[in-house]
């Protein structure tokens, strides 16, 4: 059995973050477990700009943004650990590794959990109709493009306008491939506006809102797909039917983050983020074990993940070291329109200057007010022009605010 301080169970962006941060931090005894054949994650296949605005102040690639933080890690000595698959994880903090040389033991005082998430997939949503070839989650089929390089189709629909729905868009056109259009279940987008405009309108390819896919037909391969319009209640209504010919359907209909190991260890998960329950240092409830990054909840940018990352690394050294004893906080609930609050409590409030709670919204807002109440109380509005669900929101609390409150920690949104 070989013993480790802390190990870091995936080495994309919030795992490299992490170690970094933990390194920076006096914390010497580390090691990244990578599954894949490098670090940087799912970075390595997103061969698109558009990484690293808040980060670096600048347009980055996946690979790129993913080599600056491998190389940091090198430069200060982090081992990384790649090809190597976590097959358990105990309570006790020990996990069981598959290599290029076997099986291992090990045993660590802390643990950062990064291990990502995952995509939904035909199975998973029930797709009406047959099972032909030509059906790929819109993640596989950007390793098959960006990494593999196969042409996996040319006469392509979308469903789902999440933001590597839309970006797998644009990237078959680029290919030759004809995009005949997106079904989005929803009323709007769930992808960021500049991905909408990028990579949808600057390519003339059509979003069909409200619409989903009612049934593929082809064998062995697709040859045919429809899509019929959604009610309120977002079942098909009958009459709304449209046939697309085509030989590739992409799906990109939600990701999942990865917590298979998570639930194996016995934590909880939260039923809305899907990811543990965290506090300020994104510590879950059972001591020493952190978890940052999409393996927490799925971010709508890696600068967020990495800065999650770091927050992680800063609570597991605080950990290493004895810091985080006490606990006399409060929690925190998702009030009105809001659909998670992270951090979902606050142990120490007492220990930083400033919390920082991230948040989603259900719908879409014009013109409305983030409101933060302890209790009935409220101690901040903020006026926002626009609220979307696809973009992440957040809120800084300070440290006089923090050590006041009384009660649960409510964030809500109404209308200004």
């Amino acid at each position: 059995m070989r013993k480790v301080q802390c190990v870091i169970i995936g080495g994309g962006s919030a795992g490299l973050a992490a170690a970094i941060e933990l390194k920076k931090n006096g914390i010497d005894d580390l090691l990244i477990l990578e599954k894949g054949p490098e670090p940087g994650g799912i970075l390595n296949q997103c061969i698109h700009n558009g990484f690293g605005l808040h980060e670096f102040k600048e347009e980055l690639s996946g690979p790129a943004y993913a080599e600056r933080f491998a190389k940091q890690a090198e430069e200060l000595g982090i081992p990384v650990e790649c090809n190597t698959t976590v097959t358990a994880f105990y309570p006790d903090k020990t996990i069981e590794v598959s290599n290029s040389s076997g099986y291992e033991i090990i045993q660590a005082e802390a643990v950062v959990l990064a291990m990502g998430c995952q995509e939904r997939t035909a199975g998973q949503i029930q797709i009406p109709g047959m099972r032909p070839q030509g059906v790929y989650t819109a993640g596989t089929a950007q390793r098959y493009v960006n990494i593999d390089g196969y042409q996996i189709g040319k006469r392509v629909f979308i469903l789902g306008s999440g933001d590597i729905g839309l970006i797998m868009a644009r990237r078959m056109t680029l290919e030759g491939a004809k995009v005949l259009g997106i079904a989005e279940l929803m009323p709007y987008s769930n992808g960021l506006q500049r991905n909408i405009v990028q990579c949808l309108k600057d390519y003339g390819i059509p979003l069909y809102l409200s619409h989903t896919v009612t049934n593929i037909e082809g064998f062995p391969r697709l040859s045919k797909v429809t899509i019929s319009e959604v009610d309120a209640n977002r079942r098909p209504i009958p009459g709304t039917e449209k046939v697309f010919e085509v030989d590739t359907l992409l799906l990109s209909v939600g990701l999942v983050p990865d917590n298979t190991l998570t639930v194996e260890a016995g934590i909880h998960l939260d039923p809305r983020t899907r990811g543990v329950e965290v506090n300020e240092y994104c510590e879950s409830p059972m001591p020493g074990v952190f978890a940052a990054g999409n393996v927490l909840h799925v971010h709508d940018l890696v600068d967020y993940v990495t800065a999650e990352g770091r927050k992680a690394g800063r609570g597991a050294a605080k950990y290493l070291k004895g810091e985080l004893k006490e606990r006399n906080g409060f929690v925190t609930k998702a009030g009105n329109g809001i659909g998670y609050v992270l951090p979902q409590r606050v142990d120490y409030p007492s220990e930083d200057a400033t919390v920082e709670f991230s948040f989603r919204v259900r719908t879409p807002y014009k013109n409305a007010k983030i409101v933060v109440k302890d209790g009935d109380t409220v101690i901040r509005e903020i006026k926002k022009p626009a609220l979307l669900p696809a973009e992440m929101e957040k809120v800084v609390l300070p440290n006089n605010i923090l050590v006041n409150i009384k009660n649960d920690l409510t964030i809500e949104v109404k209308e200004a």
